[in-house]
């Protein structure tokens, strides 16, 4: 049997960064010669769709879970051009997965054949400090479970064996959660700074540890639904067009990969002559 594993870190940034600069293929070609038939003479965009397509068969990781979010939600059901993707944003204790801002923040938390249920409690808690809607993305036999486990407002989408995504129930918003301490740390300093000035708060002028202090004691003056509106109008600024126009240019296998990757697009030219050049082994 494989050991599919090494499938985890080939759709990153490193991996791709390697390649551009030829420092180290190991990995890619480790990949290559395990998960794909006569690879020599194949162009590295085959090779990639190739191994894709057996992580969609036999190893569906957090990374594929990942893609098809950003391929049927972001590309084929909403504007990409008003709408913004993050991934790994810390909150609270937890990192969130995946998250969408269109009007309106909804966190996905993914939770793959994979992985386990463990902490998906604590995490969903953490979430609403910050957002008022998430939504679980699973698989077919996790669903009771999180049922059982997660209050009804949370919503729970289903990745089919045929990679569509089905709507199990739907996300309600609750906010009662919401938590100024929470938010506050989500904000950069020019973010939080930014929704101060346009409320005409005087920013504080002292040493930069009571700063942060004073700051929050301001932030804590908005009420906290609107606070957490100005927060999402924050974070869609995080979003690179050039960025994600440039990764609409590519095969559905590497969107998730090249939105994220600031680097890739100031080296395009690069990029496209990789993924069209032959594999030589």
């Amino acid at each position: 049997m494989k050991n599919n594993l090494i499938l985890n870190r080939f759709f990153s940034k490193k991996m791709l960064d390697n390649l551009l600069s030829k420092s180290d293929t190991r990995l890619f070609n480790t990949v290559i010669r395990r998960y794909v038939k006569e690879p020599n003479g194949k162009q590295y965009s085959q090779l990639i769709s190739e191994v894709y397509a057996y992580i969609n068969k036999e190893y569906r990781n957090e990374y594929f879970y990942k893609n098809t979010l950003i391929n049927k939600l972001l590309f084929k059901k909403h504007n990409y051009l008003k709408t913004a993707v993050l991934t790994e944003l810390p909150i609270a204790k937890s990192k969130a997965d995946f998250i969408m801002i269109n009007g309106k923040g909804v966190v996905y938390e993914i939770k793959t054949e994979l992985d386990n249920l463990d902490r998906i409690l604590n995490q969903v808690d953490d979430y609403y400090k910050a957002f008022s809607e998430v939504v679980i993305v699973t698989h077919s036999a996790n669903i009771e479970r999180i049922c059982d486990i997660l209050p009804e407002y949370v919503g729970i989408i289903e990745l089919t064996k045929r990679g569509a995504l089905k709507t199990f129930r739907n996300s309600i918003k609750h906010s009662e959660n919401l938590d100024y301490n929470v938010i506050f740390k989500i904000l950069r300093k020019t973010e939080f700074e930014s929704i101060l000035c346009k409320r005409n708060k005087q920013l504080p002028i002292i040493s930069e540890f009571k700063y942060y202090k004073e700051s929050l004691e301001l932030i804590k003056e908005i009420d906290i639904n609107e606070l957490q509106m100005e927060m999402l109008k924050q974070l869609k600024t995080r979003t690179n067009i050039e960025t994600v126009e440039f990764s609409l240019e590519f095969s559905e296998e590497l969107r998730f990969l090249l939105y994220f990757h600031q680097g890739a697009v100031k080296n395009k030219d690069e990029v496209r002559k990789l993924l069209n050049q032959n594999y030589g082994g």
